[in-house]
């Protein structure tokens, strides 16, 4: 049958003798959207409707078909199709309430697309009937509270929390889905939390909570109290909390295992051997074959959480072994890809698994750990702005975290160290690290890892200056804290060091095209006062006497940067122009910088004329600087250990109603995933195809036993991506 008789509900093709003849359904439907009542002749009409098989599709094509006049010539059907829809909610009858469920998203679908310029008021009325709405709402989410917190199979669970995501994406800004007012009076926060606290059931449906909850979080978070913002900000039960972390950690794992399974699968085989052959030739196709399709929607998730309740904190910390996902795919693999990295959900396995096989050798692990692997991985590649927004909301969530003073405590945690192995960007001039080596430390270690990481692999054109100065700021919060609690940290800080100069060789190099766009002197004086930070408090926190004289060392060796910026800056602060207070900002901070340049360099000089020595060895030029201190004046500078503490109103209010917007949604409808029963047969998706809403969950009496409908047996399932199509229609 072709899609277009299968859209219209015929059951033959026509021809020149007979009739088309039509599904039963969509000649119901076709009495729906007439004008008279379809129970005027059939007082049974309501019941047989949730008998039968929906046509997704014919439903919302009359939906969207239908002009002015039309709409409100049916109004009071679609408001009657409404009302007996969340009527069947309550049947005995599960057939009935599937239909119901998937007739609600189509209504939901439908009224949306058709009426994307109208007002929430009107298409409130006309779904329900505005002087009848708060009750038809009040009923709708009683009845999907009942639905997720009883005795219901975990298919019923299951599209009731995909009614209930159609309805937070139908509309492209969340905060104009004027309905979602009834979901925040007649909260189903309760309902959400009992599935995230109980194992069996956050297993089949912890990610899909986890998703509705981030997306409900962000409803008018600005501009009215939203009820589940402050529910969620109080959340102390354990297992509540122990449970969103498992879904978060579980969703990110699968997320580094994908990416790292991708990774290997381009190192090895003919391919890199013609890379390496032909030098960088291929070095894109290389990133293009590993670029990803970030989460979102779970990162929003993390962020909140962290964010808005503090208790959350201890969840990131939560250790346990270190291991690969198993992968069990439920049908023989396809031969053509399925699965967009990054987008498929945590295999149920693994989710339902409450204890791990331990092992005294086995590396341990816990949902931090995992997020900066994770970080380490979307971080990469911020060339376009879909990336470029993740990489920032990794850096939000980095940035509450680092002043957390219970995360602080943890990362820097002498006796509790791990491994950690960040992934790196592949580069020319140097060489793969070997994850085999790395050493177990503090989690700070692997923070301060990430930061200098990326300061090194993203002096560009298009400069992201605005992830630069994140990563900065995160670097300062972390040594504040260091300061003030006198902790010693084992770091190779040269590495930091020698990432924060080239950056400012590199702001020096592209002053012209960079002033153009950004404030270069807000990025140079936030790492002139890192280094005035080591200069006036390193000899608290810094781990030997060695490494502040290395600290001199590097200022002394790479002074003609800091001379430079110093010219730069006096230039830029002498002349009237729109960056002179900036740049006069710069020139105060270096102060203490050049006067170590000033003092040290002619006693080298000196140094290297009295012993005859041309070019002078590291150890030597140390030996100057250690014998030297007496004789150096500095000014100590006030404010260098204060900063500001993160805010995300006003500063960051514009981002998250854009991350929430459009783009999201488009990564939700490879994100949200169906768990479908063991019992039926559907197929898989392919990327290269949309697939009709019908086929995945269309469930029909013919289908069930008759014995007891829907009462499924369920396997894990690895579940495959689905279209955007399939997301809103369900």
């Amino acid at each position: 049958m072709s899609q277009v008789e299968k859209k219209a509900g015929l059951l033959r093709r026509t021809s020149s003798s007979k009739k088309p003849l039509k599904e039963k359904v969509v000649l119901m439907y076709d009495e729906i959207f007439a004008k008279e009542d379809p129970a005027k002749n059939n007082p049974r009409f309501w019941d047989e409707l949730f008998l039968m098989k929906v046509n997704l599709e014919y439903l919302e094509s009359k939906l969207e078909s239908v002009n002015g006049e039309e709409v409100q010539r049916i109004q009071d059907n679609i408001n009657s199709l409404f009302h007996h829809c969340v009527q069947a909610l309550g049947e005995e009858h599960q057939i009935k309430v599937v239909n119901a469920l998937q007739t609600l998203c189509a209504l939901f679908r439908g009224v949306h697309q058709k009426n994307k310029s109208a007002s929430g008021f009107d298409i409130i009325n006309m779904l329900m009937g505005f002087d009848k709405a708060e009750r038809r709402m009040k009923d709708l989410m009683e009845r999907l509270d009942s639905l997720l917190c009883g005795d219901s199979s975990e298919s019923l669970k299951s599209l009731c929390l995909k009614l209930l995501l159609c309805l937070v994406t139908v509309t492209d800004n969340i905060s104009q889905n004027t309905i979602l007012e009834y979901v925040m009076i007649n909260s189903i926060f309760e309902a959400i939390l009992q599935i995230l606290s109980d194992p069996s059931s956050r297993g089949q449906h912890g990610y899909d909570a986890v998703v509705l909850l981030a997306l409900l979080v962000n409803y008018r978070k600005y501009e009215s109290v939203n009820p589940y913002i402050v529910k969620l900000s109080i959340v102390d039960d354990e297992p509540t909390l122990d449970g969103m972390g498992v879904v978060l950690h579980q969703a990110l794992t699968e997320y580094n295992r994908q990416y790292k399974d991708k990774e290997e699968e381009n190192q090895g085989g003919f391919f890199s051997t013609l890379t390496s052959m032909v030098g960088s030739m291929f070095i894109a196709d290389v990133d293009e074959k590993l670029s990803v399709q970030t989460n979102e929607a779970i990162l929003l998730a993390l962020y909140e959480a962290v964010h808005l309740n503090r208790n959350f904190i201890t969840v990131l910390a939560q250790s346990h072994p270190e291991i690969d996902i198993p992968v069990t795919p439920s049908t023989p693999t396809p031969t053509t890809p399925t699965t967009p990295l990054g987008t498929t959900p945590p295999s149920l396995d693994v989710m339902n698994n409450p204890e791990l096989p331990l092992d005294p050798n086995l590396q341990t692990s816990n949902l931090l750990i995992t997020f900066l692997k994770y970080a380490s991985i979307v971080m990469q590649d911020t060339k376009d702005e879909h990336r470029l927004n993740s990489a920032r909301l990794c850096l939000i969530i980095l940035t509450c975290i680092a002043e957390d003073q219970y995360a602080d405590a943890f990362l820097h945690d002498d006796n509790i160290n791990f491994r950690v192995s960040l992934h790196r960007m592949p580069m020319r001039h140097r060489k793969k690290a070997a994850g085999k080596n790395i050493p177990s430390r503090p989690l700070v270690c692997a923070v301060l890892d990430l930061m200098v990481e990326f300061i090194v692999t993203h002096m560009m054109k298009d400069f992201p200056m605005d992830l630069y100065l994140r990563c900065v700021q995160i670097i300062h919060k972390l040594l504040c804290y260091q300061k003030k609690c006198r902790i010693r940290l084992h770091y190779t800080w040269r590495e930091l060091w020698s990432a924060l100069i080239n950056l400012l060789k590199f702001l020096l190099s592209n002053e012209t095209t960079l002033l153009a766009k950004h404030n270069i002197f807000h990025l140079a004086l936030l790492v002139v006062n890192l280094f005035n930070m080591f200069i006036t408090y390193g000899d608290t926190f810094l781990p030997t006497s060695n490494s502040y004289d290395e600290l001199y060392y590097e200022i002394v060796r790479m002074h003609q940067v800091f001379d430079n910026l110093y010219c730069m800056v006096l230039r830029v602060s002498t002349n009237t122009g729109q960056w002179k207070e900036a740049a006069s900002k710069v020139t105060h901070a270096l102060v203490n910088i050049r006067a170590i340049i000033n003092h040290f360099n002619p006693k080298i000089e000196s140094y290297a004329a009295v012993n005859h020595i041309s070019q002078l060895s590291e150890e030597q030029v140390l030996e100057v600087v250690r014998s030297n201190y007496d004789t150096l004046t500095l000014k100590l500078q006030d404010g260098l250990d204060q900063f500001e503490r993160y805010s995300e109103q006003p500063k960051e209010a514009a981002f998250f109603k854009e991350l929430v917007g459009d783009p999201m949604r488009s990564s939700l409808s490879l994100l949200i995933q169906p768990r479908y029963p063991s019992r039926f047969s559907f197929p898989r998706p392919s990327c290269h195809s949309l697939i009709s809403p019908s086929v995945f969950l269309t469930i029909h009496s013919s289908a069930v036993p008759s014995v007891h409908p829907l009462s499924f047996h369920h396997r894990s399932i690895r579940p495959q991506p689905v279209s955007l199509l399939f997301l809103l229609r369900l």
